[in-house]
């Protein structure tokens, strides 16, 4: 029974060795003295032990890879964009993937380098933010040419950053702000300009009402005179007298007023108590000499037609 043991033990290691497990989404290689024997996908597996060995295991997930690339643009300015590759393994070429490609990270990244150096230098650095999804789509198609053969499938492209040299980026940003101010000085100019307008409407307006409520003020006063001055007559007042009482009566009106106002700084000249009656005498001189001097005329011009 001892001398069993020893069987026993390589044949429970042997049993072990023949099983194998595969996780989900990924595949195993299984090779026979070298040579390719098979393909095996998610869960227990079986070999045979010492003759079938593992060559190499395959995720069939989805993988990115990140891919910064170095060029110039048209308008010669040196530019690094980030684009980044979302791949995975065909099911179905297995094969392919492992036995024709060495290296899957290292030949997508060369022919990322090769399709942006090759799309970049056509474009201007603005063009080139304007139409990074034409880079992204030119990427994804060269890579979906060269590595379908390889058993890889693009999923997606995306140019994910851009970045331009930092004294271009200052530069850009100067370029913006002295937009941004522009647009704003002409806003600014336009919002004046309609204050300047309105504030002139206004003002217009305004004088209009003015001159208007000055009118009709005067009409008013006007009215209210030839009223005094009708009312003056009836008690025997004539015209010349009545004007004149009138007068002398809003010339101490105006005085009183004056007096009423405690901060007034208005002076009436002149303002002696002897202003009031010689305001009155001459006026009432001024009328009759103006009544003189009408019928005077009238005079003359009956002399002038009886001698014609």
């Amino acid at each position: 029974m001892p001398i069993l043991f020893p069987f026993i033990f390589l044949a429970i290691v042997v049993l072990i060795l023949s099983f194998f497990t595969v996780k989900q989404q990924s595949a195993a290689i299984i090779e026979r003295f070298g040579k390719f024997q098979s393909i095996r996908h998610s869960g227990l597996q079986f070999k045979i032990p010492i003759i079938d060995r593992v060559a190499g295991r395959m995720s069939l997930k989805i993988q990115q890879l990140d891919v910064i690339v170095e060029t110039k643009t048209l308008d010669d300015v040196f530019v690094r964009l980030k684009i980044s590759v979302q791949f995975k393994v065909i099911q179905e070429k297995v094969y392919d993937a492992f036995y024709k490609l060495d290296y899957a990270h290292d030949q997508i990244t060369s022919y990322v380098f090769d399709v942006v150096r090759a799309e970049v230098p056509k474009m201007k650095l603005d063009d080139v933010f304007v139409k990074k999804d034409d880079i992204a789509i030119a990427v994804k198609t060269e890579l979906n040419d060269a590595m379908l053969d390889y058993g890889y499938d693009i999923i997606k492209t995306l140019v994910t950053d851009i970045d331009p040299d930092a004294q271009v980026k200052a530069a850009m940003n100067r370029i913006n702000a002295s937009e941004r101010e522009k647009i704003a000085a002409q806003f600014e100019g336009d919002a004046q300009r309609i204050l300047i307008v309105e504030k002139a409407k206004a003002e217009a307006e305004s004088k209009r009402l003015q001159g208007q409520g000055i009118a009709d003020q005067r009409r008013e006063i006007a009215r209210g005179l030839e009223e005094s001055v009708e009312v003056l007559n009836r008690v025997g007042i004539n015209s010349q007298e009545a004007s004149a009482l009138i007068v002398v009566t809003q010339h101490y009106d105006t005085l009183q007023s004056l007096g009423e106002e405690t901060n007034s700084n208005l002076i009436l000249l002149p303002n002696s108590p002897q202003a009031g009656s010689n305001m009155l005498n001459d006026m009432v001189a001024s009328f009759v000499a103006s009544n003189q001097i009408g019928e005077a005329m009238k005079e003359s011009k009956k002399k002038n037609k009886e001698l014609e």
